[in-house]
């Protein structure tokens, strides 16, 4: 999907999640046509004209300024996560994949974390490296071969994921966030690979990324078997992320 596409997909998609008296504005009489704000509305909240407004969200314009996405953020009340989402559809810049092989120093603090399951991931959630007590704690995750190994794949594709993670949903919306949020800043094919497997594989998936929901996975608390645990990630100089898991009390 082309960058045009997708900031318009994306102004759309906050556009009807915002309804006019949450702003401020006066009612209409009768029935609107349209959820949430109209293109006007918006516009006129952003001090920008509705002809250039809608030039942007469909794709014949491509170009605004920081200021006029300042201006929409503001108006569509955009939290940070979307905020720097926005900017990075339009600014394009894209970072090197990562390595797909982590560096020594990066398997030692992965086994130094023991008995704490912990696993090594990549921009695309593949599991690069775990520990035994990080397979294990993903039930099922050890039977595919390394190189399928993926926490996304295994959220919405494994037949164990469901009774093995209590707190699905919050994982599944999780995942799909940080996938989203690394697809505009990341020349990594691999997430553009994963995308587009899942989208065709689950039908959970594609509705949830047809939601724009963007921010990168900042851990929490997860309820995965029978455990109450609390998720940490640690990002190394090389793109490479640590998930270790702790007990929650």
């Amino acid at each position: 999907m082309t960058g045009e596409r997708v900031l318009g997909e994306f102004l759309r998609n906050r556009r009807a999640r915002i309804g006019p008296t949450e702003l401020g504005l006066p009612p209409t009489p009768g029935r609107r046509a349209t959820p949430g704000l109209r293109r006007g509305e918006l516009a006129t909240l952003a001090g920008i004209s509705v002809e250039y407004y809608t030039r942007l969200e469909q794709g014949r314009d491509t170009h605004p300024g920081p200021s006029v996405l300042d201006a929409l953020a503001r108006a569509l009340r955009l939290d940070a996560a979307e905020r720097r989402h926005l900017h990075d559809l339009v600014t394009g810049q894209q970072t090197l994949a990562p390595p797909r092989s982590p560096s020594a120093g990066l398997v030692h603090l992965l086994h130094a974390v023991r008995p704490h399951p912990a696993l090594v991931l990549d921009d695309a959630s593949g599991v690069l490296a775990a520990n035994p007590e990080g397979l294990t704690l993903f039930a099922g995750l050890a039977d595919w071969p390394p190189e399928r190994r993926n926490l996304a794949r295994y959220v919405f594709c494994h037949p164990r994921s469901r009774h093995t993670i209590r707190s699905w949903s919050a994982i599944a919306a999780a995942c799909v966030a940080d996938l989203r949020t690394v697809s505009s800043v990341t020349a990594d094919p691999a997430v553009a690979d994963v995308v587009g497997e899942l989208r065709a594989a689950s039908g959970e998936f594609a509705d949830l990324w047809r939601r724009h929901d963007v921010g990168r996975n900042a851990g929490g608390p997860r309820q995965i078997g029978e455990l109450d645990l609390v998720s940490e990630i640690l990002t190394a100089r090389d793109g490479l992320h640590l998930l270790v898991f702790r007990p929650a009390s």
